[in-house]
């Protein structure tokens, strides 16, 4: 056994290191993903016995208005959620400058991340308050009607994803942050050296040394688009009338309120928000292997 171990030391001890994290990802992701996958073809209440369904779970949800709602309003995260990509990269890169205050800067710019999603929700709730709220006391005061953002159809979707955007651009500018640290200084000289400055180059020099920093953002982003529930459950609580429902927050409405414990039904809604995660992040990973491939 022992020169066993000697002869193989390198090739196992890795595995060794590895093995906690993968039994913890085996225990507490691939095995509730592929439960939810069996839950879902059961009625089931998470008590009682289960009954074989089959597939009416899904044709089900084929004729749920509130379903479609929810999928629609998930597609609008999801195109809105983007904006946090650019918009944290042009904060790194204001934030990436020695100039008088920037620590300060960079505190008050990395002080959403660190906060709660619930205190952001309150924080939003609070600054969208058509009463006392400080967007509709400046609205008014240059004119304006106030505008009750939580409380209308037309406009709470995107009063929410404007408050989910607010961390989630926090978390894209730490990204690139420590991507701008990590950049080539002589290939910075060499550009300017021909003449490169301004947007050239950002798009030719700074922009291809940021792709590993633009996939995970990208990433992160499309996942917490898709998983968005927190700032719903506080800000709205999926109204008014569950115009602001969204598939995570639907799930769990099916699952665990007032609409009886449907398990299965809330496990084939949760399906159809993994095949989508899937199919997004699948595309990214594919577009950076062939940009790869390309080089």
């Amino acid at each position: 056994m022992q020169d066993f171990w000697k002869q193989n030391q390198q090739k196992i001890a890795p595995w060794l290191f590895l093995a906690p994290g993968i039994i913890m990802f085996l225990l507490y992701v691939i095995y509730p993903i592929i439960g939810s996958f069996q839950i879902s073809f059961y009625d089931w209440d998470g008590l009682g016995q289960k009954e074989w369904v089959g597939v009416n779970n899904y044709i089900e949800l084929m004729d749920d208005e509130a379903f479609y709602t929810s999928l629609k309003n998930n597609v609008i995260w999801l195109v809105l959620y983007m904006l946090a990509i650019p918009a944290g990269l042009f904060v790194a890169l204001f934030l990436n400058q020695t100039v008088f205050g920037i620590r300060l800067y960079k505190s008050l710019f990395f002080f959403p991340f660190v906060i709660s999603q619930v205190v952001v929700g309150l924080v939003f709730s609070w600054f969208y308050d058509p009463s006392n709220g400080l967007m509709n006391i400046a609205l008014e005061a240059i004119g304006f009607d106030a505008i009750p953002v939580l409380a209308d159809e037309r406009y709470v979707t995107y009063g929410i994803i404007a408050a989910g955007l607010w961390p989630q651009t926090a978390y894209c500018m730490i990204l690139y942050l420590t991507g701008l640290n990590a950049i080539d200084p002589e290939q910075i000289e060499a550009a300017r050296l021909d003449n490169a400055k301004g947007w050239r180059m950002l798009w030719y020099v700074i922009l291809p040394q940021l792709r590993p920093a633009t996939f995970i953002a990208m990433v992160v982003t499309v996942i917490g688009a898709l998983r968005s529930f927190d700032l719903i459950s506080i800000m709205t609580d999926g109204g008014p009338w569950g115009s602001s429902r969204v598939l995570a927050f639907y799930m769990y409405e099916q699952a665990f309120s007032e609409y009886g414990f449907r398990m299965g039904y809330g496990a084939a809604i949760a399906v159809v928000l993994f095949l989508i995660m899937m199919v997004y992040i699948t595309f990214f990973l594919y577009k950076m292997y062939r940009d790869e491939r390309g080089q």
